[in-house]
């Protein structure tokens, strides 16, 4: 996960006085819509150098919250500040500062990527292009064909290009993978990486549980329009289930495990117990240390589990 090697050397690099620095805070928010839906009474901090990764189904509310942030619709209630800066009253300098990519890209059928490319390098303070090649190159994107020849993956390519060209300190990442093959997925991955290491911020809201728990720090949750939880993916982790298999040389009796406090589930096929535990697994390496075992298997959840065990739980 990225949340170790080398979010722990970004910890160190950034040390105490970043982390203190808040680049987003919303401050409850909320967001209503005559047809339905919405936000209510959102309240978050983004850090300097963060990824944050920003999880919830298709229609719980991500989409939303970015365009708040962006200025692009605007709050019934709440406040927003990127950079200490009001969302509304300072909305054109912060957007200099942003890179974005929405979730529903739509460009130029007509034009190429090198010219829609020089019209956004113009608009965001006439980057030149030689910060922009480097980005082509890496992604491998052909510039000079009209967008409507390219594929969904190259498309998405420009998006990119676009949104990371000018080294921008905040990055609004929605559903930037979504649908899109392994190879531009990494690519991306990288391109996050690379910029959460430099110290910029990324706000990364998607559905694909595992990339986010790759690269993000902390986890924000969101259901319905409500943010019903904030943790860091490390603390998620210690709280969801482990799947263990236990294989003996004779069939177990199914009550091996009952004693301990975090068992959710167990069952016997053959010689082998599987069961479900949740919290510390030290009282479960003890008991499986009185018995005769022939092989154990104990995998951490990935974070689809550790998702999913938070959000089935009741909020209110």
């Amino acid at each position: 996960m990225w949340s170790s090697m080398k979010a722990q050397a970004l910890d160190t690099n950034r040390g105490d006085s970043l982390a203190s620095s808040h680049v987003m805070e919303l401050t409850n928010v909320s967001k209503r819509y005559r047809s339905g839906g919405g936000v209510a009474d959102v309240s978050l901090s983004i850090n300097q150098g963060e990824v944050f990764g920003f999880l919830g189904p298709n229609g719980a509310g991500k989409t939303t919250i970015i365009r708040l942030l962006l200025d692009l619709i605007r709050p019934n209630t709440g406040e927003i500040k990127l950079f200490g800066l009001d969302s509304r009253a300072d909305s054109v300098a912060i957007r200099r500062r942003i890179g974005y990519i929405p979730g529903d890209l739509g460009l130029y059928e007509r034009l190429t990527p090198r010219e829609i490319l020089t019209h956004f390098a113009y608009l965001r303070d006439k980057i030149p292009w030689s910060k922009v090649t480097p980005l082509i190159d890496e992604l491998d994107l052909e510039i000079d064909k009209p967008v409507r020849t390219l594929s969904k993956g190259n498309r998405q390519k420009v998006g990119l290009v676009a949104a990371f060209m000018g080294d921008p300190e905040l990055l609004l990442l929605d559903e930037p993978t979504s649908g899109l093959d392994p190879l531009v997925q990494q690519q991306i991955h990288e391109l996050v990486r690379r910029a959460a290491f430099e110290g910029r911020t990324v706000f990364l809201s998607s559905h694909i549980l595992s990339e986010v728990g790759e690269m993000a720090e902390r986890v924000g949750l969101i259901r319905a329009g409500q943010l019903i939880a904030v943790e860091r993916v490390v603390d998620l982790a210690k709280r969801s289930s482990h799947l263990i298999d236990i294989s003996f040389e004779s069939p177990p009796d199914p009550n091996f495990l009952s004693s301990l406090e975090g068992l959710r589930s167990a069952s016997v096929v053959g010689n082998q117990l599987r069961a479900e535990v949740s919290g510390d697994l030290n009282p479960v390496i003890a008991l499986i240390a009185t018995a005769h075992v022939t092989d154990l298997s104990i995998r951490e959840p990935g974070l689809e589990e550790m998702f999913l065990t938070f959000y089935e739980q009741p909020h209110a």
